[in-house]
C-alpha cells in the first residue's frame, strides 16, 4: 500500500468478501492484493485472509478480519455523491438490496455495518443555498425521507 494515510475497516472474517462487493458496485473502486496470516491470530488460523488492501471510488482502505469484537456504527460513513436520481437509485439498492438496511436521509448500511451517504450532488447544493428559505425547504424534504428523491428536493427548492 503506497498512501501515507489509508482507512482500516474491521470486518469479522468477510473484508474480502465486502471489498470485491465494493469493487463491483462504486466506480472506481478495487480490490488492490489480499495478504494472508502467516500465523495464528485470536479470531484466526494461519493462511486465514487477514487484510485487503482496496479502494473505494479512490480512497485507500484496508479491510482487518480481526473478528467480531469491534462493530461498525453511524460515527463513520462514505458518502457518495451521486449526479441523478438513476445513480442515486442504483447504488442505494445495491447495498440495500445486497442484504443491507435502509435509513433516513438519504443514509443506509450495508450488511457489513458500514454506513453509506448517497447523497445526490443537488441536496447538497439546496442545503448549502444563499437562498436560506430554499434551503430549509429542501432541508426539510430531505429530513421526510429515507432514500433522496431528487424531483421533491428540486420541487422544494422552487417552493
Amino acid at each position: 500500500m503506497t498512501s501515507k494515510n489509508t482507512i482500516c475497516l474491521w470486518y469479522d472474517r468477510d473484508a474480502l468478501e465486502a471489498a470485491t462487493f465494493y469493487a463491483e458496485t462504486f466506480p472506481g473502486s478495487a480490490v488492490l492484493a489480499v495478504h494472508h496470516a502467516p500465523g495464528d491470530y485470536p479470531s484466526g488460523q494461519q493462511g486465514d485472509v487477514l487484510t485487503v488492501e482496496f479502494s473505494v471510488m479512490g480512497i485507500p482502505c484496508l479491510g482487518l478480519n480481526g473478528g467480531p469484537v469491534f462493530q461498525h456504527n453511524e460515527a463513520f460513513s462514505f458518502q457518495v455523491a451521486t449526479d441523478d436520481q438513476a445513480e442515486t437509485d442504483h447504488l442505494w439498492h445495491a447495498i440495500i438490496d445486497n442484504g443491507g438496511q435502509a435509513s433516513e436521509c438519504g443514509w443506509c448500511k450495508d450488511k457489513w455495518g458500514i454506513s453509506w451517504q448517497i447523497t445526490p450532488r443537488i441536496l447538497s447544493a439546496a442545503i448549502a443555498s444563499p437562498d436560506r428559505a430554499a434551503a430549509k425547504r429542501a432541508f426539510e424534504a430531505m429530513m421526510t425521507m429515507s432514500k433522496i428523491d431528487i424531483a421533491r428536493i428540486e420541487a422544494a427548492l422552487k417552493g
